[in-house]
């Protein structure tokens, strides 16, 4: 497989550690962002095949990040897993446009498994 760009998005810095290593594990190059309100700028400069998404987060929401990406044309395809402990992410994540939504705590390998199923 090709080496493929993912970018993470989580306030969390335990729960970015802990994909970045898992991804490199796996052959990803990985960059992240811990506030959403960079993601934009991160995304235009890296053009990242896939990007895991937080739900919950200060200042600006994945929510609020995904419906961004799909209103704009140059990012609307971008393939987007959301992560969130949240009881209602799943049906935020969906009808915010993610492609896939991931409950915290996650399994690993599902984590490995929905990435490589988006990025194939």
């Amino acid at each position: 497989m090709d080496k493929k760009k993912i970018l993470i998005c989580d306030d969390d810095e335990g729960i970015i550690d802990v994909l970045e290593m898992i991804m490199e594990e796996v052959g990803h190059e990985v960059m992240s962002v811990n506030d959403s309100l960079k993601v934009q700028e991160v995304i235009d400069k890296v053009q990242p095949d896939l990007l895991i998404l937080d739900l919950w987060m200060p200042r600006l929401s994945g929510q609020d990040v995904l419906r961004y990406l799909r209103s704009h044309p140059q990012h609307d395809k971008l393939p987007v897993i959301v992560i969130s402990a949240s009881r209602d992410g799943e049906q935020i994540a969906n009808a915010a446009g993610a492609d896939q939504f991931i409950a915290k705590p996650f399994d690993l390998g599902n984590i490995v498994e929905s990435v490589d199923a988006l990025l194939n």
